[in-house]
């Protein structure tokens, strides 16, 4: 099904639009303001789950338990997603950390 995503500029919700030909679409409005300013989102796609990859990505929109301020938290992240991705960042964030946390101590 071709559902679109799309973000409103007057009301800042995002919506989900069946256009069923994306080269000639109808006026698109928003259904909750009635505001014309729509601005097409990247949108989230299916793929079968296996048992290599059982807990996918997430929503990348959604980064639960994620806090961009805190060093520790930003290492859990990536260490997580490159898992997910078959990579090993582990080196590289720790050597990070640990560089961040000499940075905090020194006066």
């Amino acid at each position: 099904m071709p559902i679109y995503e799309y973000a409103c500029g007057d009301c800042r919700r995002t919506l989900s639009l069946l256009i069923l030909n994306i080269h000639n679409p109808p006026p698109l409005r928003c259904p909750h303001c009635g505001g014309e300013q729509l601005d097409r989102l990247l949108s989230r796609f299916a793929r079968l789950r296996t048992e290599e990859h059982p807990d996918g990505l997430g929503d990348p929109r959604h980064p639960s338990d994620f806090d961009q301020e805190d060093p520790r938290s930003v290492h859990r992240w990536v260490t997580k997603m490159g898992k997910e991705l078959g990579e090993d960042f582990e080196p590289m964030m720790e050597e990070a950390l640990h560089e961040e946390e000499d940075l905090e101590a020194a006066p």
